[in-house]
């Protein structure tokens, strides 16, 4: 069996409607000719701060040109000017066939493409020579995206042939985003001047957006201001009043551009530029009668139809955000969603998450994994039609933990991230989820979310770790100090208490440190406290524990113990000493003095009255050495 041509398609916002009529059309001719599409998509835009952004857009830099045979670009749909020129250039160096819409800045790239300039100056005089309109006010997309500039162009000829002044102030370029028309209407009911006639917009999203606003501001479209738009898209069809707009045959255009594409690939013959038609829809925002309003049954069935889906879609929101909300550890998340993603209609879902991506607490977030992925990834959620598996580790040039072996799957990867510091991707395949949903893009927030709370809480836990060993271990030693004794040695005194067991208590003080550190320096020491301590620790089994109990002081405890284990713990802890004297090669020598004692632990005995006891047998011990030093007592 050949293998399925492989198909990359780079776009952003795929919960637009342009972008989503696009894929409709690819879609369609990628099933039908058993292709694979793989998406990359992004959300931008939703929150002001630059390190969203970031983290959304790095889905790009996840793209393996070599595992593809040919590019689908929607260049149009992307804003961000430097992105766009490093993706274009790595796209070019790839050497792939490449298709692009409306764009003509790369004339190696093939292009479909609609004649902007005409249909726009159509709607223009339309609104001049039919409605009368003098003042007209323009909502242009991004300077830097060709569409709007052929727009925006258009608008300011016809402008000009009608002998009518373009008011600068009157103005604005956007991003395309709702968001745009709500602030241009703003700004223009805040302005001490009349309402201009007329308000052309761009995209039929700003349009939307400025009618809401003026009408909650207590105007009428169109009887207050003319308002119209560009696309056509099912919203701009069914409110009301219904856009006065551009219809775009965009299914058409994803499906024109795969055809060419594949003829590419394949070495047939293929159009440089292709040209499609988009025409004048004439409807009631600028005043006009529509001819187009569609049959009131079909409406609210599809309305219907939308809502009741979409209502599933936030049920299973509401739910994955309250269950992994609680959840721990990265195995509960994985359950929790592996449970419910089910919801959603597609094949295949996974969640491919960096090698890096708890990283440590110390590390900051400027010095965290922003920019690309981790050459080796893992994937600890794998959903296919009900199966839940897992990749413990693939490499990210696959892009994919397991690859479709038959044509016709549709693949949307989309970036899991918070701000800008990356935590891996989804991929969703086979369902319409992405892009009719509204609410993919909450998901895959929800999802990354969930990811950081589980890194903090496991980052958190290392540090209350570190906190609780500072607390419990002597940072020189590495043994228990007080602390850690303290705590470690009453379950084993109660044991003993309890059992009616014997304990064995060993008091340890090292014989002149204050010789070695006023003569040989501090340094030499903490060398002869490590050496010591270490050899303490060697010398108890796992029935006891040591630690360091003051500075020159080490404390031993056994439990179940007897009389012979007193010199059995000494002499092991003298030989030790004797032997490795010999080979540390110092002007001095590691010694001490031990005091040890076992004794049935009786009801009415403590702790530290057992280590007063073995702390007077090691002083008389040490007393008994003729050290010309000061003692301590």
């Amino acid at each position: 069996m050949e293998r399925p041509i492989e198909i990359a398609l780079i776009t952003a916002g795929i919960d637009e409607e342009y972008q989503c009529g696009i894929i409709d059309g690819v879609t369609s001719f990628a099933k039908e000719k058993e292709l694979n599409i793989s998406c990359f998509s992004c959300f931008c835009g939703v929150v002001s701060g630059r390190g969203f952004d970031i983290g959304e857009t790095n889905i790009y830099s996840l793209i393996n040109y070599n595992m593809f045979d040919g590019v689908i670009l929607m260049i149009n749909t992307i804003q961000d000017i430097e992105i766009k020129q490093k993706m274009v250039s790595v796209i070019k160096s790839s050497n792939l066939p490449v298709v692009v819409f409306d764009c003509d800045e790369h004339p190696q790239f093939m292009n479909v493409t609609i004649d902007n300039k005409k249909v726009m100056s159509e709607l223009v005089r339309h609104i001049i020579e039919v409605h009368g309109a003098n003042d007209i006010a323009f909502l242009s997309g991004p300077r830097s995206n060709p569409e709007a500039l052929a727009r925006y162009e258009s608008f300011c000829e016809v402008m000009a042939d009608a002998g009518k002044t373009v008011d600068k102030d009157r103005v604005m370029f956007g991003e395309f985003r709702p968001t745009d028309g709500k602030i241009m209407a703003e700004k223009l009911i805040k302005c001490k001047r009349k309402l201009p006639d007329a308000l052309v917009c761009a995209n039929d999203a700003t349009a939307l957006s400025a009618l809401k606003e003026f009408e909650d501001s207590g105007y009428r479209v169109p009887d207050d201001i003319i308002i119209t738009g560009f696309d056509n898209i099912y919203n701009a069809r069914h409110c009301y009043p219904a856009l006065t707009t551009i219809d775009r045959p965009l299914s058409e255009a994803g499906y024109t551009a795969c055809e060419i594409l594949v003829n590419a690939i394949e070495g047939k013959s293929w159009e440089k530029v292709r040209n499609l038609e988009a025409k004048l829809v004439i409807s009631e925002s600028c005043g006009c009668v529509s001819k187009q309003l569609s049959d009131i049954d079909v409406f609210r069935k599809n309305t219907y139809n939308i809502i009741d889906y979409n209502r599933s879609k936030v049920r299973l929101l509401n739910s994955m955000i309250s269950e992994t909300a609680e959840a721990e550890t990265l195995e509960e998340c994985m359950r929790i969603i592996g449970d419910n993603i089910s919801s959603i209609d597609c094949d295949r879902f996974c969640i491919c998450l960096c090698d890096d991506w708890i990283s440590s607490y110390s590390v900051k977030l400027e010095d965290s994994f922003i920019h690309g992925y981790t050459p080796k990834m893992s994937a600890p959620l794998i959903w296919n039609k009900g199966e839940i598996s897992e990749v413990k580790c693939f490499r990210s040039s696959n892009m994919a933990p397991r690859h479709f072996k038959t044509g016709g799957n549709i693949s949307y990867y989309l970036p899991l991230h918070f701000r800008e510091r990356c935590l891996g991707y989804a991929i969703i395949s086979n369902g319409s989820f992405p892009t009719k949903s509204l609410v993919c893009h909450s998901l895959m927030m929800s999802i990354s979310h969930s990811l950081e709370n589980i890194r903090k809480l496991i980052n958190l836990n290392c540090v209350i770790e570190e906190l609780d060993k500072l607390y419990v271990i002597d940072p020189l030693c590495n043994i228990y100090n007080r602390n850690g004794f303290i705590r470690a040695a009453d379950p084993f005194f109660n044991e003993c208490r309890m059992l009616g067991q014997k304990m064995l208590i060993s008091f340890v003080d090292m014989d002149r440190l204050k010789y070695i550190n006023d003569n040989f320096g501090h340094s030499e020491g903490d060398f002869a406290l490590r050496t010591l301590s270490s050899i303490i620790s060697e010398c108890c089994d796992e029935s006891m524990i040591c630690a360091r109990f003051g500075g020159d002081e080490f404390i031993i405890i056994g439990v179940d113990a007897e009389e012979e284990d007193i010199d059995r713990v000494e002499s092991s802890i003298r030989k030790r000493i004797e032997q490795t004297n010999k080979t540390i090669d110092k002007p001095y020598t590691v010694e001490c003095s031990i005091g040890s004692l076992v004794t049935r632990v009786a009801d009415d005995m403590t702790l530290f009255k057992m280590i007063t006891k073995a702390d007077e047998v090691m002083y008389k011990q040490k007393k008994r050495k003729n050290y010309s030093r000061y003692l301590r007592r």
